[in-house]
C-alpha cells in the first residue's frame, strides 16, 4: 500500500500546514517583541523587526554593536561552523539587548540556547516595566 493510497499524503500536508502556522505565530511574536524592545530603547526604525535580515540589523542597533555583526550573523549559511557562529552571536546580541533593557546580560545566553524559555525571556524583555 502506498502513502497516497493510505491517506498519508493528507496527513503529511496537514502536518506541514500546522508547522507553517506555528512558525508563523513564533515569527509574529518575535517581531512584535523586537519592535517593542526597539521602541523602549528609543532605537530608530523599529518597524525593521518585521523584515527578515533587516530584523537582525535592528538587533545590532538595539544592542549598540557594529553593523558588521549583521554580516557575521549571515554566516549561518555555512554548515556547522556557521551554526556555531550564529548561536554565539545571537547569545551576545541578546546579552547586549538584555543590558539595554536593564536586565542581567546572562539572560541572552538563556534566550540563545534554551527553546521555550527564550519565548518567555523575550516577552519579559519586551513587555515588562523596569
Amino acid at each position: 500500500m502506498t502513502v497516497l493510497a493510505s491517506g498519508g499524503l493528507k496527513w503529511m500536508l496537514a502536518g506541514a500546514l500546522v508547522a507553517v502556522l506555528v512558525i508563523g505565530v513564533i515569527y509574529v511574536f518575535f517581531a512584535l517583541a523586537l519592535m517593542t524592545i526597539a521602541k523602549k530603547t528609543k532605537t530608530e526604525n523599529a518597524w525593521l523587526a518585521w523584515i527578515p535580515i533587516a530584523n537582525i540589523y535592528l538587533m545590532t542597533q538595539v544592542a549598540k554593536v557594529s553593523g558588521w555583526y549583521t554580516a557575521g550573523l549571515l554566516l549561518a549559511v555555512i554548515p556547522i561552523v556557521g551554526n556555531i557562529a550564529i548561536i554565539a552571536l545571537f547569545c551576545y546580541l541578546w546579552w547586549k539587548i538584555a543590558e539595554a533593557r536593564n536586565r542581567p546580560g546572562w539572560w541572552g545566553i538563556l534566550i540563545g540556547l534554551i527553546p521555550i524559555v527564550n519565548l518567555v525571556m523575550v516577552g519579559m524583555l519586551a513587555w515588562s516595566d523596569n
